[in-house]
C-alpha cells in the first residue's frame, strides 16, 4: 500500500515537535470516517532496548471485522529511529512502520494503532502521524491516558467516558469487557469518535482489540527471531 514520505527525518526534539505543528493542519477531523469497516489493521511495535538504534520489529495484521480472520500480516525488523521523548514515540516507530505497511496488498479501511491520537500534548500522536501519512482513516487505541482526566465509565461493556483536556473531549475511556479496566481511544484521522468507539467495541474478545493483541504477538516474535 502507498504511504508517502512528507517531511525530512528530525535531529532534535525541537525539529519534531515542528513537524508535528506543522502536519497537524493536514488533519481531516471532520469526515466521520466507516461505521462500519469491512477490513481494520492493527500496527504495533516490539523493542529489544530503549535507547536510540535499539532493534525493534513492527507488525500490521489485516483482520476481517465480522469474523476477526486474519487476511495479512506484514513484518518489518530495524532500529530505534530516534530517542525516548515523551510525545515523540512516533519518531522512534514511522520509519519500520512504514516500511511494514508499504509491503501489505491489502488497503484497509482502517488503521488501528497501539498509541494516541488526538489525546496527545500537541493534539498529533501516532494515529494521526499515520492518518496524514496514508491518507487512512486511523484511530489510537491505548492501554493508559497520556494527557486529560476522565471520570471511570460504568463497569458494564461498551460504557464510556469522555477523556478532557484543557476542556476539549480528546478521546474517551471505553470499557471494552465487563468489569475490566478501560482503554483509552482517540481519533487519529478521517474517523470520528463514535464511529471509532463502534468499531473498537467490534474487534475486541478481551480488554484490548484483537488488532492490538496480534499484532503485540506478531511483533514480539519477529524480534526475537531476529
Amino acid at each position: 500500500m502507498e504511504v508517502r514520505d512528507l517531511h525530512p527525518w528530525p535531529t532534535s526534539a525541537a525539529e519534531a515537535k515542528a513537524i508535528q505543528d506543522g502536519l497537524r493542519p493536514l488533519l481531516d477531523l471532520g469526515t466521520p470516517g466507516p461505521a462500519e469497516p469491512r477490513t481494520v489493521a492493527g500496527l504495533d511495535v516490539s523493542y529489544a532496548g530503549d535507547g536510540t538504534g535499539a532493534p525493534l520489529a513492527a507488525a500490521v495484521v489485516v483482520l476481517d471485522t465480522t469474523t476477526l480472520a486474519v487476511l495479512e500480516e506484514s513484518v518489518a525488523v530495524g532500529r530505534a529511529a530516534f530517542p525516548y521523548v515523551p510525545g515523540l514515540l512516533a519518531f522512534r516507530e514511522l520509519p519500520t512502520l512504514m516500511d511494514a505497511l508499504r509491503a501489505l496488498k491489502t488497503t484497509p479501511d482502517l488503521l488501528v494503532c497501539d498509541g494516541y491520537g488526538l489525546a496527545h500534548p500537541r493534539r498529533f500522536g501516532l494515529a494521526c502521524h499515520l492518518g496524514v501519512l496514508t491518507g487512512l482513516p486511523t484511530i489510537g487505541v491505548a492501554k493508559t491516558s497520556f494527557v486529560g482526566t476522565f471520570t471511570p465509565p460504568a463497569p458494564q461493556r461498551g460504557a464510556s467516558s469522555p477523556l478532557v483536556n484543557d476542556d476539549e473531549e480528546v478521546g474517551r475511556a471505553l470499557r471494552t469487557q465487563d468489569n475490566v479496566k478501560p482503554v483509552f481511544v482517540s481519533v487519529g484521522h478521517r474517523m470520528s469518535l463514535d464511529n471509532a468507539c463502534r468499531t473498537v467495541l467490534r474487534i475486541a474478545r478481551h480488554r484490548l482489540p484483537e488488532t492490538t493483541r496480534r499484532a503485540d504477538r506478531l511483533s514480539r516474535d519477529a524480534l526475537s527471531g531476529a
